[in-house]
């Protein structure tokens, strides 16, 4: 006879035939009433037990019979001192006792009737269950199961009502055509590519997080745990819109409306998901006014918040967003926190703030900065590791690039986006700034200016691509400058530009490698091969843009269209667009990986690059380190929870 197989159902199993066993009704027919004899005797037999155990078991007034929390029901009161206290927490008082024993008594018989009818029911009901076929069973599991996702969904078509607060004004959402023909024909190539990279995800990878352009099937990595939450959709939706591309847009809100979904067992990367998916959702709201993005940003932002439960309030690097359990990488010093990781949140908690009223994200940042505040720095300089547990600094390491950028760029931007009224923000991004170029920025041999980084008291001479945006930040920092340094810092953006530009020169593609060194006669170029890699990152074209802004130097609208042409040409196949592992070798072979940022910032930058300075005035947008734009918050006009000094 075939073997049952097992189906699981609610932590339950119950027996279940393979198609084999079709044929053999008698087999099947004998099998129920064997099946269900046993069940019936198995259960009558639990029963027959609890009632005797209930009514037979000898009755001490001393002792529970049950510990089911009703000790006030099924405890006699016992003998004590006037005055006091039983344990269930009522004071016995003599001249009582004879009036509350019989009142006892009566909850206990009434209790006692109360249970046997339960019982009662429950065999009934189990005879019932008995009584039915297999079929009828299946279809009653079926029943419930739909049941419970009509409820589930039910619930979260009624998100929580936020309250109404004043839309920033918003400018230059729809501007930016350029009035020179060649201009706007680069422009909208770029708009071509852009098609190209979300046509290819559209059919090929449609709601996983990211795109195998070759194998032309859907992509995921570990910042994301194990969940497709279609992160191409939420980082591109801010480019299509920018660039005109409507329908591709309707289409990304239609999938979030329907499809994301954060109630997911998934352990993920709090700063990824804030710059990606909360950028991303708050930066498509603020464009086109479509409420669903907020409320999936808030959604989103209120499973990240267990992150924080740590003992200094310093997040964890993951959190899973069913549980709230959050842990550090495996790999950082020594259970570390990561700089840029726990530094890289305050654009997006503000807004938070704003949006909901909720304190909560702002108060959140806060400490982390005033934290920071607190603690020695060695030489001045922020080390990329910090233990949550401790609040110690981890090993000394400093960079500018990975694992410190964005903290940087942050204090710089939490100034801008509080319209420039956060003069705490100002200072430490100044004063950081100060520390940076005193140990870390220095001229090589062949007069490229660099930034290195800081390990343990030494300086290493290399750059990574990562650390390219800070050429645009230096730029973007300039205007308000201590000690009339403006122009010194836009001079330090420029040479940084021109460093980074050198490093994609001197390669065979045009393309720049991951890292760069500056020794041993070889000036911004890779040496390990595992550096020689160009994954569609966005770094340098940003600062070009941000160079273009403030200079109107024709030379960086170069540089980006060369940027735009190689990757064009070596990193576009028919599936998509594709990093590069070699950026010395004249026949690459492809990673096969269509990044999210790819759509969010690479694309984004080179086509604000060919637009007018009407495109997202930089007086009105602050880009997070996504590049998804948020506005200006004029924070003199409003009132953040627990912000007096911002007023």
């Amino acid at each position: 006879m075939t073997t049952p197989a097992l189906l699981p159902l609610s932590g339950r199993r119950i027996p279940t035939l393979s198609p084999g066993a079709a044929s053999f009704p008698h087999h099947r027919a004998t099998l129920r009433l064997s099946e269900k004899f046993i069940l019936l005797l198995i259960l009558s037999a639990f029963i027959t037990l609890c009632f005797g155990a209930f009514f037979f078991l000898p009755d001490n007034s001393k002792h529970k019979r049950f510990d089911l929390g009703l000790e006030d029901v099924l405890i006699p009161h016992i003998e004590a001192p006037k005055g006091a206290k039983h344990p269930s927490g009522q004071v016995v008082i003599h001249g009582q006792g004879g009036h509350d024993e019989h009142r006892h008594r009566e909850e206990e018989e009434s209790l006692r009737d109360k249970i046997r009818v339960d019982h009662e029911r429950a065999l009934q009901e189990a005879k019932e269950k008995l009584r039915k076929s297999r079929d009828e069973l299946r279809a009653e599991i079926q029943t419930e199961k739909s049941k419970v996702v009509e409820d589930l969904k039910k619930k979260k078509e009624v998100p929580k009502p936020l309250p109404p607060v004043p839309m920033p004004k918003m400018l230059g959402v729809n501007d930016g055509d350029s009035v020179e023909p060649d201009v706007k024909e680069k422009r909208d190539k770029i708009r071509e590519m852009m098609k190209h990279a979300w046509d290819s995800y559209r059919q090929y990878g449609w709601g996983h997080n990211e795109l195998k352009p070759l194998a032309k099937k859907g992509h995921s990595t570990n910042i994301f745990g194990n969940s497709q939450m279609g992160a191409t959709i939420v980082d591109a939706l801010d480019s299509l819109y920018m660039m005109g591309l409507h329908d591709e847009f309707k289409d990304g809100q239609e999938w979030i409306e329907q499809n994301l979904d954060f109630s997911v067992n998934a352990e993920v990367s709090v700063f990824e998901v804030n710059i990606r998916f909360i950028g991303g959702l708050l930066a498509a709201y603020y464009l086109s006014g479509q409420e669903v993005f907020k409320v999936k940003a808030v959604q989103l932002a209120e499973k990240l918040l267990p992150a924080f439960n740590t003992p200094t309030g310093i997040p964890w690097a993951m959190v899973n967003l069913k549980s709230g359990v959050g842990r550090n990488w495996g790999w950082a010093s020594a259970g570390s926190s990561i700089l840029a990781e726990f530094g890289t949140l305050h654009m997006e908690f503000v807004h938070l703030t704003y949006l909901t009223g909720n304190p909560a994200y702002y108060q959140k940042v806060m400490h982390i900065r005033k934290l920071l505040a607190k603690m020695d720095r060695p030489n001045g300089l922020y080390p990329n590791y910090l233990n949550p547990r401790t609040g110690r600094w981890g090993q000394h390491h400093t960079s500018v690039g990975g694992l410190g950028d964005s903290f940087y760029e942050y204090l710089l931007k939490a100034w801008l986006m509080s319209d420039k009224t956060d003069t705490e923000a100002r200072k430490t991004y100044d004063d950081a700034i100060e520390a940076i170029e005193r140990h870390l920025i220095r001229k090589s041999n062949g007069g490229l200016t660099f930034i290195g980084e800081w390990k343990n008291g030494h300086l290493e001479r290399k750059m990574g691509h990562l650390t390219c945006f800070a050429g645009g930040m230096f730029a973007l920092g300039a205007d308000g400058s201590p000690d009339d340094k403006a122009g010194h810092y836009l001079q330090l953006g420029a040479e940084i530009a021109h460093t980074c530009h050198e490093s994609y020169d001197r390669t065979v593609l045009k393309l720049g490698p991951e890292a760069f060194k500056f020794d041993s006669g070889l000036e911004a170029v890779a040496v390990r091969q595992n550096e020689k890699y160009y994954i569609l990152r966005p770094e340098v074209i940003e600062t070009y843009w941000y160079m273009w802004r403030f200079t109107h130097d024709p030379k960086y609208r170069q540089w980006g269209w060369e940027a735009a042409q190689a990757i064009d040409k070596y990193c576009r196949v028919s599936g998509g667009f594709s990093g590069v592992k070699d950026v010395y070798s004249s026949n690459p072979t492809y990673d096969d990986v269509q990044q999210s940022f790819f759509l969010a910032e690479t694309l984004k930058y080179l086509y604000l690059l060919f637009s007018s300075d009407d495109l997202m005035p930089l007086e009105s947008w602050v880009f997070n380190t996504e590049a998804h734009p948020l506005p200006v918050l004029h924070l003199a006009n409003l009132t953040l929870p627990g912000n007096q000094a911002q007023r």
